[in-house]
């Protein structure tokens, strides 16, 4: 069975069991899932549940995808993804937003944890996601070309610019300190070395993490208009003199669960109206 086949029986399975198309998509992060509780008339259905949804087995990654409303607004929230280093293809690992697509999101705001690169950053910053490293040694769109999207799409404005105009705002008002830098994606599981961390910073990257760009490529050959934000739960390897540790990753992101919330509930509010 062809992809875009899998993704169309995920999603029909999905489309009877919510009382209305989500028109927003959000994509949680590790330690990063607890959002989705915010969400009114909440439907929680478990990856395991729906047709060919791979499921994620790292810890802060609850496996479901949440339906409800948030402002009157329908919304959907995959709570946790699956990952390249797990095992999974680059076209299975985008398959969560492809589905959210299949909905009918025509935006999907992407979140997720990882390692601070930039010298001004700290642990509990958060990032607005400019620009990106693809470093992952693939790409989501190699192979048959997926659906009737086009086959070398354009990324020159991968992160929307109107989308990053309505993070800014969002963060100036629940009064929280947004930064902004370039992402680069790394295949992991392991951490990267000191002088991995340096050649990032040569390249121009302020943070690092091992997921995201696979999942905004594939939206953007849909025409899903994507926004992404990083939670800076550690300092990456050589800048902090700590060993990296992934509950580590897990703790700062609940200790910045209250400006994460904050920011990306206004975020998706100004980001709904043109939803």
């Amino acid at each position: 069975m062809a992809e875009f086949e899998r993704v169309r029986l995920a999603a029909a399975f999905i489309a009877e069991r919510v009382p209305s198309s989500p028109r927003l998509g959000v994509v949680l992060g590790s330690g990063l899932g607890a959002f989705a509780e915010q969400l009114s008339a909440l439907t929680r259905i478990p990856y395991s549940e729906i047709p060919e949804m791979p499921g994620s087995s790292v810890i802060g990654h609850a496996g479901n995808l949440c339906l409800g409303t948030l402002g009157g607004l329908p919304v959907a929230c995959l709570q946790g993804r699956a990952h390249v280093y797990e095992g999974n293809s680059h076209a299975r690992s985008a398959f969560g937003v492809r589905v959210l697509a299949q909905l009918g999101c025509r935006v999907v705001l992407l979140t997720n944890a990882a390692g601070g690169i930039h010298p001004s950053f700290v642990p509990g910053d958060l990032m607005l996601i400019t620009d990106h490293l693809n470093l992952m040694g693939d790409n989501v769109l190699c192979g048959p070309n997926y659906g009737e999207g086009p086959r070398f799409p354009d990324l020159s404005q991968a992160y929307d610019l109107a989308l990053q105009g309505a993070a800014r705002e969002a963060a100036r008002t629940a009064k929280v300190t947004l930064r902004e830098g370039v992402y680069a994606a790394m295949l992991g599981p392991s951490y990267e070395t000191p002088a991995e961390i340096r050649m990032l910073r040569t390249l121009g990257a302020d943070a690092v993490g091992m997921s995201t760009v696979p999942e905004v490529i594939a939206l953007r050959q849909l025409g899903v208009r994507v926004g992404a934000m990083s939670c800076i739960t550690n300092l990456a390897a050589g800048i902090s003199k700590e060993l990296l540790d992934h509950s580590e990753v897990e703790a700062t992101a609940r200790r910045s669960r209250e400006a994460f919330t904050s920011v990306l509930s206004g975020w998706i509010a100004a980001a709904g109206a043109s939803a």
